[in-house]
This record gives C-alpha cells, sequence and structure tokens, in this order.
C-alpha cells in the first residue's frame, strides 16, 4: 500500500487540530462525507460505524463471505470523497473496517487503483479475539473484538498515512488518535487525552452534537438538516465544538451536554488509554456554534479491555393484532387464549404487550384501535415461523368481532445476544499495519489503574423552604417543562442522563430525582437495579438501568429495543416542581 511520499512540511503541533465527524452510525447520511469535505477547513474526517448490532450484521456477512466484514458503505462514500479529501490534504480515519479491517484497506486501495489516486493507506488490526474466545474465557460467540485504543491510528498518521480504517476501536479513538498524533501527546498525559475523549464523545454520534434527539429541539430554529459536527482540539486537550457555516442544527451547551451524557455510566468513563473523569468537564459559550470544553482531567487507563461478543440467540416473530372499539381487554383475553391453544408447540418465550392508547367516542377508527402484539422467541426457527404465523392467521374468522393485523407474520428472522467480556490488556495484540506495509505492535498501557465508582459527592444546597408551612409551593407538571434527557443502550442495559438549566434547578433535581423516585415514574425499572450518578459541573444526574434491554438491542426485547425514547418517557411523567423554577 505505497503512496507518494508524504508532505515534508510538519504540522503545526501548537495550532488546534480541526476534526470533523461524518458518520455516527451504519446507515447515517450518505452525502454527510462529501459535504464534510466542501463545507469549510478540515484537517481530518472521522466515521463511526460500529454499533454492537452492526458487528452481529458484520458477522452474519462474513459467515455468508469470509472477504466481506467491514461497512460497505464508507467504500462507496470514498469512491465520492477520496479525491476531494487528497486534494484539499484531509486524513480520513475510520472504524469501518469492523471485522475486516484488512480486507476494508485492499478494497481501498483497489478503488483508488480505478480512480487513478495514490493514498498511503494503513489499517489497524488485532481487537478481533474470535479464534481464542474459548481459551479467553469467552465462550463460542458469532463475534468476539476488543475495544483497542487511539495510538495504532496515531502511529498510522505519523508515518504518512491519508487513510486509516480499523476493526473495533472504542468510538472516540478514531478522534483521539488523531489528535496525539497531532499533538504529540506521550501515553501518560492522560488530562490531554482525556480532553480528546470528551470532545470524541461529542461528535462521534454526529448530529446528535448539533441538535438532533435534542430534547429542546423546537428551540432550534433550523433543525431541517443538522451539520455534522467538528471538535477542534488544542495542545493542552481542551476543545472547540463546532461545526461548518451555513449549516443547520446548532451547537449549543445544552446540545454538547446532552451528548456527553449519552451512553455513559458514573463519573469514570474508562477506555483503553484514559480514564475520563466526566465530573471534571467544563462547558463555556464560545460564541454563535461553538462551545468549549475545557478541565477536564484524566487517569491511567484500566487493566483490561472489554470484548464485544455478540451470538446469535435464536429465531423470533411476531404479530400485532388490531383491537377496536369496545370491550377491548375482553377481545384481548380472546385472541391471547385462541393463538396460545392453536400453537403446535409453545416458544421458549412468548409474550404479550399492549399500548392502550384509544380515545373514548373517538372520531377516527385509529383513535379507537390499540395494538396486542405477540412476540415470540425460540432456538428453532420451525417453532417460531410458519406454525406461528399459520396459528395467527388461521384466527382470522374465528376470534374478536374487527379482526385484523397490521401485517401478516413471516417465517421468523434470528436475533442476536449481546454481552460483553473482559481480557486482560496484555492478552490482545494490537497491530497497526503502515502505508508500506510494515507490521507494528502497539504495546498496551504500561500503567493501569481498576475502575472504581466515583463516591457521591457534590451534592448541592437544597432549595430554600419558600412558604409558611415550611414547604415549598409546588404545581404538578412534565419533568421535561424544565429538565433535558438523552437516554441510550450499553448492552443490556440503558442509561438516562438527565439535566437541568440553572444552578437553583439543579438544587432541586439533586435532590429531588432519586432513584426511588424514577422508578415511581418509571414502573418497568421498579424490578431492575438502578444506580444513580451525579455529575454537578454539569448540572445533571446520570441512571443505569440494568437489564431493561435484556439480551441487548438485536435481541428485540422491548419496544424500544435500544432505550432511545426512555428519556423523552422520564420527561413526559408529572411531578411536583417548586414554583419558583418555572
Amino acid at each position: 500500500m505505497t503512496g507518494p511520499a508524504a508532505d515534508e512540511t510538519a504540522p503545526d503541533a501548537t495550532a488546534p487540530i480541526r476534526i470533523g465527524n461524518a458518520s455516527g452510525f451504519y446507515g447515517d447520511r450518505f452525502s454527510a462525507v462529501q459535504e464534510m469535505l466542501t463545507g469549510g477547513p478540515l484537517d481530518v474526517l472521522t466515521g463511526d460505524y460500529l454499533a454492537e448490532l452492526t458487528m452481529l450484521i458484520l458477522g452474519r456477512d462474513r459467515l455468508k463471505d469470509p472477504s466481506l466484514g467491514y461497512a460497505r458503505t464508507f467504500l462507496k462514500q470514498l469512491e465520492i470523497g477520496l479525491g476531494e479529501a487528497l486534494d484539499r490534504g484531509v486524513k480520513i480515519v475510520s472504524n469501518a473496517g469492523g471485522l475486516n479491517p484488512a480486507g476494508l484497506a485492499h478494497a481501498i486501495e483497489q478503488l483508488a487503483d480505478r480512480l487513478g489516486l495514490h493514498p498511503k493507506i494503513a489499517y489497524v488490526e488485532g481487537d478481533d479475539l474470535l479464534a481464542r474466545a474459548e481459551e479467553l474465557d469467552l465462550g463460542t460467540p458469532l463475534t468476539a473484538n476488543a475495544y483497542l485504543g487511539a495510538w495504532g491510528i496515531a502511529e498510522a498518521l505519523q508515518a504518512g498515512a491519508n487513510v486509516v480504517v480499523t476493526g473495533r476501536v472504542t468510538d472516540a479513538s478514531v478522534i483521539v488518535g488523531p489528535a496525539a498524533a497531532h499533538h504529540g501527546w506521550k501515553r501518560t498525559q492522560y488530562d490531554e487525552l482525556a480532553g480528546a475523549v470528551a470532545a470524541g464523545h461529542v461528535i462521534e454520534c454526529g448530529c446528535q452534537a448539533t441538535g438532533g434527539n435534542y430534547a429542546f429541539f423546537s428551540e432550534i430554529r433550523d433543525l431541517g438538516r443538522p451539520g455534522f459536527p467538528i471538535a477542534e482540539i488544542h495542545p493542552d486537550g481542551s476543545s472547540v465544538i463546532t461545526k461548518h457555516d451555513n449549516t443547520g442544527g446548532a451547537v449549543t451547551i445544552d446540545t454538547v451536554k446532552a451528548q456527553l451524557l449519552y451512553e455513559i455510566t458514573g463519573a469514570r468513563y474508562a477506555g483503553p488509554d484514559v480514564t475520563t473523569r466526566l465530573d471534571s468537564i467544563e462547558l463555556d459559550d464560545d460564541g454563535p456554534d461553538r462551545v468549549r470544553i475545557s478541565g477536564v482531567r484524566g487517569e491511567p487507563p484500566p487493566p483490561t479491555y472489554k470484548v464485544s461478543l455478540n451470538s446469535v440467540g435464536g429465531f423470533r416473530n411476531e404479530v400485532d393484532f388490531v383491537l377496536t372499539g369496545l370491550q377491548l381487554e375482553e377481545k384481548a383475553e380472546l385472541v391471547k387464549a385462541q393463538l396460545e391453544r392453536a400453537l403446535p408447540k409453545r416458544p421458549a418465550e412468548l409474550r404479550w404487550t399492549v399500548a392502550w392508547t384509544e380515545k373514548p367516542n373517538a372520531d377516527t377508527e385509529e383513535e379507537a384501535s390499540v395494538f396486542l402484539r405477540c412476540a415470540v422467541k425460540d432456538p428453532d426457527q420451525k417453532v417460531v415461523g410458519r406454525a406461528f404465523s399459520s396459528a395467527a392467521v388461521e384466527l382470522a374468522l374465528a376470534s374478536y368481532p374487527g379482526f385484523h393485523v397490521t401485517a401478516p407474520p413471516g417465517d421468523g428472522s434470528p436475533y442476536g445476544v449481546f454481552r460483553a467480556g473482559y481480557v486482560d490488556i496484555r492478552a490482545v495484540e494490537q497491530v497497526v499495519v503502515l502505508p508500506d506495509g510494515t507490521r507494528k505492535v502497539i504495546e498496551p498501557a504500561a500503567e493501569t489503574q481498576p475502575l472504581t465508582a466515583v463516591e457521591e459527592t457534590g451534592l448541592p444546597m437544597p432549595l430554600p423552604q419558600l412558604a409558611s408551612s415550611g414547604r415549598p409551593r409546588t404545581r404538578e407538571i412534565p419533568l421535561g417543562r424544565i429538565a433535558g434527557a438523552r437516554s441510550g443502550d450499553k448492552g443490556g442495559d440503558a442509561n438516562v442522563g438527565v439535566w437541568v438549566r440553572q444552578e437553583k434547578a439543579w438544587r432541586w433535581l439533586a435532590h429531588s430525582l432519586t432513584v426511588e423516585l424514577f422508578q415511581e415514574l418509571l414502573p418497568e425499572t421498579r424490578e431492575l437495579t438502578v444506580t444513580r450518578y451525579l455529575l454537578p459541573n454539569l448540572w445533571a444526574v446520570n441512571f443505569v438501568v440494568e437489564g431493561l434491554l435484556g439480551e441487548g438491542v438485536a435481541a428485540q426485547a422491548r419496544f424500544d429495543p435500544q432505550a432511545k425514547a426512555v428519556g423523552e418517557w422520564l420527561r413526559s411523567r408529572y411531578i411536583d416542581v417548586p414554583e419558583v423554577l418555572l
């Protein structure tokens, strides 16, 4: 993978590096690569393509064809954007290599030959532990990939690579690597690395940093087509989050704060290169569509790598019965009994759910209806395939009045199971293959620190009593009137980050939104383990709900399998709020 000699002009390490991100998931806006390359100055363009579900999809691709296993969309985007990037001197770094970074690097080389281009291409591998899964006590999964860090990427860029692709690295690593290479950071510069992790965590999910999926979305003037985010990372690890001029969306303290609360646990955010102290982050307005992140502290990383383990759990199917009008509960009980009696064999898992959304005396049929869902899972496809589908369809003329379904059930489809494993960092060999073909081993961290929870300190003073009775005057309103939230999946767990925008509201939130109240507001969590973490600098609390998503997103265990809207559900719940906050 050779190319022309690298530019002899070394970058100015005292200047910030300007890193834009053009993908937050496999399936994000296709045109974003070209938009980011042509929208304004950049030093590096990154793309995150790997979610836990994506690894399962790529694993099934690789089963069908061993030459696959990477994000093919990225290759198509390069067909349009690679020449532009080379002309503008923009480096490209992406984890689109998935399960086969070498295969993607080779495909890029072939693409460049067809286009008459000569990029220097490097790739990072070593994350794939499938062949050693049993030896490492990881079981027998379909995929087993350690979350590697940024130093292989940094090494490739310092060797002159124009394009670097990786397998499973942490989402922020595609941003941290370029920053570390540009500024010449050492591996023990934990504060600088942690600052880059914070910036990377903000921009790696694309438009979620510029107003996408934002609790107060109606405040954003132009959300029709949000621009993708950019991080200007300085030598001390501080950064400014921004976007190209004349693009939609907005970058504000709250859009950045929302993304900082996404898919986290406590104050310590562990990574393979550094543990970032989220409770140290400070946010400041730096002008229109510019937010400064500073003060971030870092600690040595933990002595283990997290490993993403995906397996095919079995097969699933479902049918949605539409119930309309009167006696809805009786209709539901009738069809439940009929379907279960008609099944030749009961599936290993059979779950009924119903959304009671009907309105009495409704003006439309849709408003007079509810959906009764039957979801089934079993290791045997036949049990949830034709046998289940036929049993449901055969009830069409023999069940409740008004019987119909939203769509006929299919033959049953495979579903995945995710779990996290952990291995000693010395059991994994990260390798970067440089543009000249040289293979270089990236040593694991020499200094580590076991991950421990941060004691809940920094609880603010409560609001003063505002009434003669000794209790503040309150009004029952939706929590979302004064608080934002963002939620997401962490394997089978979910996180819900909640923040407020005034110091006095923070004093109320920290004392009022306890685990007990959280579980009262979200009854689905009452039987689950919920842990609360305080983040005073962000005026935020984060809740981690263990087991809410069962065996992970690919298992489709609940109505909202990635917990994307749990935060909005919480915001819609009514709570007594002091009138002084309204």
